[in-house]
């Protein structure tokens, strides 16, 4: 077990890794109910921007070692890859993703972190960071990472502007732009509950898909010293309902356009018949975490205790049987 350096300052010589990770790599003897099955690294710290949800951002008052409901204790970077690649090798990790914090001078350290890892380790490497243009994205490309995550996070412009500020133009032109140039490389994240309605929420799954950009579905967590901790996490029900439009429309299944909505905005249907509709949720697959292949992001939204919006592992026969029924039961069909 190696200690974590929370006595140095954050420099590129060091990064910080989510607590579940540093278990898997046997940085930290921790126990984890359900390993990750990716390496979730996070490069910087104390973010420039300021969005409302975030540990990280300038003004909240969270802990600076802690992203969404998880602790990322600090590593020399030097100890990290080699433990990245041995778990690579052995098939305890499929990949590896870098979370990076909009720090100055982010993009270069990120870089940096990037090459010491394609020198170190042959394992699947994701972006997720704030691009401030088309190049930054091409240039971690060309450095060998797989995808670049260009995070929007909101639905639709009204809401980010609530959340996340102003730019939406700017940041939502770039994801467009660059899955034109780098298609089936780039990725963007859906955060549920940060007042969209469904009927925005599928609008823009429908329209990521159609551009080729992978999308990930998180659910809103409150977290303390944010802006937004005192507002709620979505209802169960709603995020299922979401995660299931997610599901039917990157497996080519049904479109947003054919789904039906309340005067609320929530899904009534989808489009397809009632048995099909089960037959496919049974399954489970809807409920799962999604996103990058090999990545589950244990308890990241969630306590262990549940509700679980993303399921870190396979459901069993009963819990697909109950989340499956919860949707059924919402719809009017």
């Amino acid at each position: 077990m190696l200690r974590a350096v929370e006595d140095l300052p954050d420099g590129p010589e060091d990064v910080r890794v989510s607590s579940g990770s540093a278990a898997v790599l046997g940085l930290a003897a921790l126990r984890v109910e359900v390993p990750p099955t990716t390496a979730y690294l996070m490069v910087g710290e104390r973010c420039s921007m300021d969005c409302g949800f975030c540990a990280q951002a300038r003004s909240s008052t969270a802990r600076a070692d802690q992203l969404s409901r998880v602790v990322w204790p600090r590593y020399p970077l030097s100890a990290v890859v080699p433990r990245i690649a041995a778990a690579f090798a052995s098939g305890a990790i499929a990949r590896c993703c870098l979370q990076v914090v909009a720090t100055p001078g982010h993009a270069d350290r990120t870089r940096a972190v990037v090459r010491a890892m394609r020198r170190g380790s042959a394992v699947p490497l994701c972006v997720c960071t704030r691009a401030s243009g088309l190049e930054d994205v091409g240039e971690l490309l060309a450095l060998g990472v797989e995808r670049v995550t260009l995070a929007l996070d909101a639905a639709s412009e009204h809401v980010y502007n609530r959340v996340k500020g102003r730019h939406w133009e700017r940041f939502s032109g770039l994801l467009r732009e660059a899955a034109r140039a780098y298609p089936g490389r780039i990725g963007t994240h859906l955060i549920i509950g940060l007042g969209e309605t469904e009927a925005e929420a599928a609008a823009f799954l429908q329209e990521m898909h159609d551009l080729g950009v992978l999308t990930a579905l998180f659910a809103f967590t409150p977290v303390p010293g944010t802006a937004l901790e005192g507002e709620q996490p979505p209802s169960e029900v709603s995020y299922r309902r979401c995660q299931v439009a997610r599901y039917l429309i990157v497996n080519g299944l049904a479109r947003a356009e054919q789904f039906r909505y309340s005067a609320k905005g929530e899904i009534a249907s989808y489009g397809v018949p009632a048995g099909v509709l089960e037959e496919v949720l049974r399954t489970g697959e809807a409920y799962r975490t999604s996103g990058c292949s090999g990545c589950n992001r244990p308890f990241y939204n969630e306590r262990p205790g549940g509700p679980l919006y993303n399921y870190p592992r396979p459901l069993s026969p009963a819990e697909a049987e109950a989340a499956t029924a919860l949707v059924m039961a919402s719809l009017t069909h």
